[in-house]
This record gives structure tokens, C-alpha cells and sequence, in this order.
């Protein structure tokens, strides 16, 4: 990635950062109007449709060395979901965990850390942007997600992968965390499901024990302690409808280059 494309990449996270500051702190009753979602909608499609004119989707984000990795790679959002269900999984390190994988699919499944680790994996050193602005770079191996999609042979119908997630956003346990891509970045080489971070397993406070890394996007995108993926036509009925827990609040949808 050359500085030209980095410096578009850094843009699009302010801007998206302060676009997401300004309608939670002032567009509440805008957003619950019948037509402002409407022009939201349409903005978010004329930005999807910028994007992919100024830069192919298949192209590769920027890696980087060893060496390049910085010292400390904090842990955004939660720290550690606040489920019983996960402390378990977390308390046996693990063993007893699986990822279900359904939907959209020809051949359902449920796979555990050792299966996943079975899969085609890659190994990446990359810079994480926070749409809050901050950034960190560090070295993240996992499974490929398009080997995992092989496995389970998506429908001609499916257009979304959704990421369910361990870590509930309400006090009283509602509203689960969740995430989405669609198929073209589900099968980009970059995108992985993360195993290990910096060489070593990776960190509860980082997402344990699988995160997504979808390395042409946001912060916001890479769904950490991810519990099941459901391929989708379309994201009805899938909490506030808009692909992700913060779009339903308001973020952009596609939050990449």
C-alpha cells in the first residue's frame, strides 16, 4: 500500500469517527423519523459506491514486519464479555468451545479450536485503525474464513456472513454484540478468523479465543469472541436490522477501502 492509499485509509477513519460522534450526541430524534434513515441509507450506498471507484476491494491492505509491531495493542471495547456461558468456556480454556456455522449452508457445522486450526491459515502483520482514531500494529494468525466457507458451502442465495458474538451490550444481557461482511470480503486472503496474536494464543481482553480480522475495514468490524456465523440474504429480523451493533446506532455499514 503506498502513502497515497494509507492517508485515504486514516481520512475515512476520522471522518466516519466524527459522522458517528455527531449523530449520537444530536440526531436521536432525526433517526427515529421515517425519512432521515432513508437519506442515511442512501449517503452510506453513495459512499460504498466512492469507494469501490477509487480502489479495487480485492486489493491488499498494507502489512508490515516484526519489527513494526508496536509495543502495546490495547484491548477496544469490552475487555471480557460479561456471560456466564463464556466465563465457563474461558475457565477450561477453551476446549470445550465451538463455532457454529449455519444459515445459508449446504453442510451446517460446529468446529472447534483444534478444527479451525486444521484450516488453511495465514499469518499477517497489520495495522488496526479504531474509528476512534487510534492505531496499533500487530501480528495475528488464524484460519482463512474462505477455507471455513468452503467447508460449509454457502447457498447461491447467501450475500452476508454474520459474526454472533459472546459479549452482551445491555445490562440485562439483551442485544449480543454482532457484526457482518459480505461474501467479497468474507473470501478476501486477509480475512481470518484469529487465533493467535503476536505469536502467542490469543488474549481474552483481544477477543478469545476467535476474532475476526477483516484487515480492509474499521475497528468496529472485527467482531471479537465470536460464537457463531449465519450466512444471510439479507439482515432482517437480525437485531436492528443494519448488519452491526453500532450501525444500528448509526455507524456506516461498510467501513473500508
Amino acid at each position: 500500500m503506498n502513502r497515497r492509499h494509507d492517508g485515504r485509509r486514516r481520512f475515512l477513519a476520522r471522518t466516519i469517527g466524527a459522522a458517528g460522534t455527531l449523530f449520537l450526541a444530536g440526531c436521536e430524534r432525526l433517526s427515529n423519523s421515517d425519512w432521515f434513515p432513508a437519506v442515511l441509507s442512501a449517503g452510506e450506498k453513495a459512499s460504498a459506491a466512492a469507494a469501490h471507484a477509487v480502489t479495487s476491494r480485492k486489493s491488499m491492505a498494507q502489512e508490515f514486519t516484526d519489527a513494526d509491531r508496536s509495543p502495546t495493542f490495547r484491548s477496544n471495547g469490552t475487555a471480557e464479555p460479561d456471560s456466564d456461558a463464556y466465563r465457563m468456556l474461558a475457565a477450561k480454556g477453551f476446549a470445550d468451545y465451538r463455532l457454529e456455522v449455519g444459515g445459508l449452508v449446504a453442510q451446517p457445522g460446529n468446529f472447534s479450536l483444534t478444527d479451525l486450526g486444521a484450516l488453511p491459515s495465514r499469518t499477517q502483520v497489520t495495522r488496526h485503525d479504531c474509528v476512534e482514531g487510534c492505531s496499533a500494529i500487530a501480528k495475528w494468525k488464524g484460519a482463512r474464513l474462505a477455507a471455513l466457507l468452503e467447508v460449509v458451502r454457502p447457498k447461491p442465495e447467501a450475500r452476508f456472513v454474520v459474526f454472533h458474538c459472546a459479549d452482551p451490550m445491555e445490562d440485562d444481557g439483551t442485544s449480543p454484540y454482532y457484526e457482518s461482511i459480505d461474501l467479497e470480503d468474507a473470501l478476501h486472503p486477509q480475512t481470518i478468523l484469529a487465533y493467535e496474536m503476536n505469536d502467542a494464543v490469543l488474549p481474552i481482553a483481544n477477543g478469545a479465543p476467535i476474532r475476526l480480522r477483516v484487515e480492509r475495514q474499521l475497528g468496529y468490524k472485527h467482531a471479537k469472541y465470536v460464537m457463531r456465523i449465519e450466512l444471510v440474504d439479507s439482515f432482517a429480523g437480525i437485531a436492528g436490522g443494519k448488519g452491526g451493533y453500532w450501525e444500528d446506532q448509526g455507524y456506516q455499514w461498510f467501513a473500508g477501502i
